[in-house]
Parts: C-alpha cells; sequence; structure tokens
C-alpha cells in the first residue's frame, strides 16, 4: 500500500534556494518604479531577494512597502513570511500578504468592471511577478481552486483538463498579471519543455512574451524530488520580435557567477507559435534546420499508420497478483496463471523468444500474472480461493484499482499483444516482437500490427539515428534520466520503412543482445537513411549527434548535494 501524502506534497511546497530567489529578483526587478507580486509566498524567500534588490537600488523602506505584495494560502506560511521582514528596515515596513489562493486573487483582479472591453492580455496590473509555485499534481489539487484556475485558463483561450497539475496554471495566471513591457521570473518543473497537456501553455506564452530565456541545471535542484526545474524568465517587451534561448548550468551554485545580461545573441532562436515540445530549443540553429525539415518527410512513416500502442495490464497490486515459478507452485495455481514480463530489463533484445521467456522463468523473475476468472469465490477451486484468502488478509481488496472491480481478484484487459514497446527507456526507444505469447504489466507497453503490417521490419525500422533523435524530442524526462512515453507519444514516431525488409532481424536481435546499439545504428542508417531516405552522410551523422546530445543530456540528471 502506498504511504500517505504528506503535507508538503499535499500544498506542494519546496522553499526556494536563496541563490535562486536573489537570481529572479535580480533579473526581473529593473526599477525602482515596479510594482511587485510574489503569487505564492511561502516562507518570504523570494520576497526577502525583492526587498535587498529595491534596497540596491535606492528605494527605502517606505517605498518598498509600497512595491510587494505577496499572496499565500497557507496561513503558517504567510505568518512566516511577515516575521522574516519584520526586522528588515528600520522605517517599520509591512509588506503586503494577502492570506487566499491565488486563483480567486486573479479572478478579482482580472476580471473587474474596469477592465471591460479590454483585451485579457492588457488587464495585468503588476511590471513584475517573481515566483516558485506549489508544485501540486492535479490529483492534490482542491477542487474550489482548481475551478477558479480553470476559469482563468479558458479566459486565456485554453482547454485545461482537469488532470492539468497546479504550476501550469500559476504560470499562465501569473503571465496575465503582468502590464505591458512587464518582466515574469518563475521556478517551474522542466516539464513544461515537455508534456503534451503543456502544449497549449507553451504556445500561449510563445505569443505572450517576446524574450524568453529558460535556465536549466544539470544536477537537480531539490533534495529527495526525482524533479528537474528550471528558471523561467520571460520578458514583454514589444518588440515584435518573439525569440528564446536555453541556458545550462552545472548547479544553481553557477548563478551567483552567470551574468544573464551579457549573452551571446547566437543564443537566442525564433520563438515557434506550434506545439513543439521546447526540448528542440537544446539544439543549434543548423540541428533545429535539419529536425523541422525532416518532420513532413514523404519518405517517412508515423508509427500510428502501422502500430496501436496501449497500455499494459493495471493489477492494482503487482505483490500479489505477479507470482514468480516457486510461488505459482506452492499455491499450485499453475492453471490460473498466464505469461506475463514486467520491466524491460526481461526483455534484452528486440524478440523475446520461447528461450528468453524461459531464461526469465529460471532466474527467479516475477514472469507469471493470476488470471482468475471474474467469478465468485465459489465457484473457484479451493487452491486458488486459500490464495485469494490470503490476499484479503493482508488487505489487497482494499486498493483502488481494486475496489472498482467486482470481482477484486479478477484483472481486467489480459490480453497478449503482437510486441512490447519499452514505457521507461534509458537509452534508446524499442519494439520487441512477442514470440512467447505473454502480456505485461502497465510498466512496458502493447502493440498490435495493423493488417498487412511487417512486423520485422517494423521491429528493425524503430532503431535508427532520425527515429532516436525525434524520440527524444517526443518523449518527456524525468529527474532520474528515462525517457518516458505515453502510448499517443510512442505512435507520433516517425519510421524510415523503406528498405527496412532487407535488413536481418534476428543479426539485429543479437546485436542488441550483446550491447551493440552503436553497430546496429552503423546499419540501419545506411540502408534506412542514406539508401532509403537518401540522406546525405553528413547529415546523418548530425541525426547521431543530435540523439546523443540530448541522451546524455538527460542521463546526467544528478543532485548537487
Amino acid at each position: 500500500m502506498k504511504p500517505e501524502p504528506t503535507y508538503q506534497k499535499l500544498r506542494g511546497g519546496y522553499y526556494t534556494p536563496e541563490i535562486i530567489a536573489d537570481f529572479v529578483a535580480n533579473w526581473a526587478i529593473q526599477s525602482l518604479n515596479s510594482d511587485i507580486l510574489e503569487p505564492s509566498c511561502g516562507d518570504g524567500a523570494i520576497i526577502r531577494s525583492a526587498v535587498a534588490r529595491l534596497a540596491a537600488l535606492g528605494a527605502t523602506g517606505g517605498e518598498i512597502a509600497l512595491r510587494i505584495h505577496g499572496v499565500e494560502i497557507d496561513p503558517r506560511e504567510a505568518q512566516k513570511t511577515s516575521e522574516l521582514l519584520k526586522d528588515i528596515s528600520d522605517n517599520g515596513l509591512r509588506i503586503d500578504v494577502s492570506t487566499r489562493d491565488f486563483f480567486s486573487y486573479c479572478v478579482e483582479k482580472l476580471f473587474d468592471e474596469s477592465f471591460f472591453g479590454k483585451p485579457l492580455a492588457a488587464r495585468g496590473s503588476f511590471d513584475v511577478v517573481i515566483g516558485n509555485p506549489p508544485f501540486i499534481r492535479y490529483q492534490n489539487f482542491p477542487e474550489e481552486y482548481k475551478q477558479k484556475a480553470i476559469e482563468i485558463a479558458r479566459a486565456a483561450g485554453l482547454k485545461p483538463s482537469r488532470l492539468t497539475n497546479s504550476w501550469l496554471l500559476f504560470l499562465v495566471a501569473s503571465s496575465l498579471m503582468l502590464r505591458a513591457r512587464g518582466r515574469l521570473a518563475m521556478v517551474i518543473p522542466a516539464e513544461l519543455f515537455q508534456v503534451n497537456y503543456a502544449a497549449e501553455a507553451r504556445n500561449l506564452l510563445s505569443k505572450f512574451f517576446e524574450e524568453i530565456t529558460i535556465v536549466t541545471f544539470k544536477r537537480l535542484v531539490f533534495k529527495g524530488v526525482q524533479q528537474e526545474i528550471m528558471v523561467f524568465l520571460g520578458e514583454r517587451n514589444n518588440s515584435g520580435n518573439p525569440h528564446i534561448r536555453v541556458v545550462e548550468l552545472d548547479s544553481i551554485e553557477d548563478l551567483a557567477t552567470y551574468d544573464i545580461n551579457k549573452a551571446n545573441s547566437s543564443e537566442f532562436k525564433p520563438l515557434c507559435s506550434s506545439a513543439d515540445k521546447w526540448t528542440i530549443y537544446f539544439l543549434n540553429s543548423d540541428e533545429m534546420a535539419l529536425i523541422q525539415s525532416l518532420r513532413n518527410n514523404s519518405g517517412l512513416t508515423t508509427s500510428s499508420d502501422v502500430i496501436d500502442v496501449d497500455v499494459g495490464v493495471v493489477t492494482g497490486e503487482n505483490k500479489f497478483f505477479i507470482l514468480d515459478k516457486e510461488k505459482m507452485e506452492k499455491y499450485h495455481v499453475e492453471a490460473f496463471c498466464e505469461r506475463i514480463v514486467t520491466r524491460s530489463n526481461h526483455l534484452a533484445g528486440v524478440i523475446l523468444s520461447e528461450s528468453d521467456f524461459i531464461n526469465n522463468v529460471e532466474r527467479g523473475l516475477k514472469t507469471f500474472l493470476l488470471n482468475v476468472p471474474a467469478t465468485p469465490l465459489t465457484e473457484l477451486p479451493s487452491n486458488v480461493t486459500n490464495y485469494i484468502e490470503e490476499g484479503e488478509k493482508a488487505g489487497v481488496y482494499k486498493g483502488y484499482k481494486c475496489r472498482m472491480r467486482r470481482w477484486w481478484y479478477s484483472v481486467p484487459s489480459t490480453w497478449i499483444p503482437d510486441a512490447f514497446m519499452l514505457r521507461q527507456v534509458h537509452s534508446y526507444p524499442k519494439l520487441v516482437l512477442n514470440h512467447a505469447s505473454a502480456t505485461s504489466t502497465d510498466t512496458v507497453h502493447r502493440v498490435k500490427f495493423k493488417k498487412n503490417a511487417d512486423c520485422n521490419a517494423i521491429a528493425v525500422s524503430l532503431l535508427n539515428s532520425l527515429t532516436f533523435a525525434f524520440a527524444e524530442l517526443t518523449g518527456r524526462s524525468y529527474g532520474g534520466g528515462v525517457l518516458t512515453f505515453e502510448p499517443s507519444e510512442a505512435e507520433n514516431l516517425p519510421l524510415p520503412l523503406t528498405g527496412a525488409e532487407s535488413l536481418d532481424i534476428n543479426l539485429v536481435n543479437k546485436l542488441i543482445n550483446s550491447k551493440q546499439i552503436n553497430r546496429v545504428l552503423d546499419i540501419t542508417d545506411e540502408v534506412l537513411l542514406e539508401g532509403g531516405l537518401g540522406l546525405a552522410p553528413h547529415r546523418v551523422e548530425m541525426l547521431r549527434g543530435i540523439w546523443e546530445k540530448l541522451r546524455d543530456r538527460r542521463q546526467k540528471r544528478k543532485y548537487s548535494f
């Protein structure tokens, strides 16, 4: 059973390191006349940096008090801010901290009657917005605040789902609070780069800000959180020439010496108003141009044209439903078990053969799924009911997925796929042909080939530098360095199929099993990319470099501490 979420997790609060707080305040606040908003001020770290920045610009305590406005829903955190700032000024400085939820605050500000007839983008009342919004997952996002947030997003032309996480709605609402020529600086998850649900927000931001700088870090920032974060810097300057740059530093300590105002102009790239994931901005201009030129290449087939990708079996409690051979035989439930793959390391090559599966069994891996029909216990043999009753004693039936079933012990949708596709990838994606008649848990996607599809050719066609490069741009990566694909993303990969039928899948399988992926790419790139697509060798080499650059970047995420 999963542990109950902590208070910190429920409220999504992770305190901002002082070095980041100083950085965002120093960049965003350029004038003594700036009206400043901190939409989730927490313990006051960023407000303290804003106070120091205004003081450095020559402001007195009274002037500072008029300029800084904080919002914080948690009374305990708001009190921390007030206590922190009591002694900052000899002039009796009191910062305006409103103890309420930010989205209600925004609704009142943005939809005031005085703005009737004005476009939403022209209703902002702050020159600077700086903050570190809560990282609340949609499951823990209180309904009363979520509704306000969705109202704002819809007014901005977005179509947020109820599964949208809070930080993204904070970013959108905070942007709308800016005046023309305003600056926004926020600490947000790097998910903005790559998740599908942020596509509309990326498009909005690319139109709202003329200049965007994103500062990322090779090392993870928040202790105990496998979440890559970035600093988003957006400037509204009415230049009419939107552009973006991505700056990658080793760790947050580098912010102390990094002068963002001395950036080389070559760092900036045109800001595209499209659904493209912003991972592409880690590439240089030539690499971006190559990727864009290949997007609509007539020689490429989208994976959805030849395969359907679906999630694996959701048991509700793998510890109970997934057994190794010893346990299966101990309880004599062999007649009620099906073969199953539970981890990507069960799939070493691009073919799961009968001998591969038997080898997994002999290694003691959990390779069998308890597959009991949806029927009352009284209609099942005693050996099966004995095992089920042990599960009841352990409380397995109390789990969410099990509770939703009529018969908690009967797992639905256990169909056997034609192939598997890795959901989480360490180095590269692959299709694995299912010659062992197994199914898989939801750690591995299940694949069906469409009618008349050449399964061997499709499996081989996925293994090339072009598809690998696009995979890095299509999937999403997290702090642990893995590349994750949802089914819709797995169905959106470009495949160079011309010539794939001539490749020997058994040779490819042998090389993959012996971890010789570069040797495989040498073979497939020559046949599929140079021969099939007619790409020049130097372009193929560039595609290999794009894949390696993006792969190495995500694999090197690690902690600063």
